[in-house]
């Protein structure tokens, strides 16, 4: 499938890969964020200079599990939107 059926995908709420990519297990999915806020924890109160459980905003993101088993946030490159290798994970 191509970027933009992935990203519907994506807020149905699947789990997404591409075929191209190398890494075994390595997927995307969307996260809603917090709209409303949330009470930041002393590491991103320490990375933002506010106090820990400040209430924190976040935007709706996409976020990536990496092929060793950790996840980070994620943003697209030119050859993952114009790719056609895109696919939902069982």
């Amino acid at each position: 499938m191509n970027f933009g059926k992935a990203i519907e995908e994506l807020k149905k709420g699947k789990r997404l890969t591409r075929k191209g990519w190398n890494g075994k297990g390595m997927f995307i999915v969307y996260q809603k964020g917090y709209p409303d806020g949330i009470p930041c924890n002393k590491q991103t109160a320490e990375a933002y200079g506010y106090e820990e459980g400040t209430l924190f905003k976040c935007r709706p993101y996409i976020q990536m599990r990496c092929a060793d088993g950790t996840h980070q946030m994620w943003t697209a490159s030119q050859t993952d939107i114009l790719s056609e290798d895109w696919e939902v994970v069982a």
